[in-house]
């Protein structure tokens, strides 16, 4: 617990948060981990400033009925502090870093698809065929919804693509 201390107080919660690129549920759960932390420490840290000895032989000097203080002395010195049981709390921080780990672990299986993915991508971009070196035979392989179209369109007598005019201009010279 010696060096928990020290550690904790030179903690950068907000390099935490940049370096480890936390988001979401996970960045705002921390914030109100230290939030409450902060919290903690102040009001530690102003309980420890609080005197906690009484100086009784000044209240027999300055007090007529000694007795009062006399027996106020000794309910003092039998006074033993109640022990708080803190497994409710500690379970609940265990439940907290329990689920800030199933998060970690949710995130890291996102990322990891994502990358992946994001790899194959890659991987079929650098391997495509340029587009110049496509033929027709080769988009009617990929695409037979497009070979069945035009067969139908020549069926028909329609030799002009819906709206390519509109889109690319009409090239006719005369």
């Amino acid at each position: 617990m010696s060096l928990a201390k020290p550690a904790a107080s030179k903690l950068d919660w907000a390099k935490v948060i940049s370096t480890l690129k936390l988001t979401g549920k996970t960045a705002t759960e921390l914030s109100g981990f230290k939030k409450r932390n902060d919290e903690a420490r102040r009001v530690l840290f102003e309980l420890q400033a609080q005197p906690v000895d009484v100086d009784f032989s000044h209240y027999r000097s300055v007090l007529k009925n000694r007795a009062v203080v006399d027996q106020i002395e000794q309910s003092v010195k039998a006074f033993k502090p109640v022990t708080v049981d803190a497994s409710k709390q500690l379970s609940t921080i265990e439940a907290f870093e329990a689920q800030a780990l199933n998060n970690a672990k949710e995130t890291e299986t996102l990322v990891a698809k994502e990358l992946k993915d994001l790899q194959e991508t890659l991987k079929n971009i650098e391997s495509a065929r340029p587009f110049d070196d496509l033929t027709v035979d080769d988009l009617a392989k990929v695409r037979p919804e497009i070979d069945a179209k035009v067969e139908e369109m020549v069926k028909k007598g329609k030799w002009d693509v819906p709206g390519y005019k509109e889109k690319f201009g009409d090239l006719t010279v005369m």
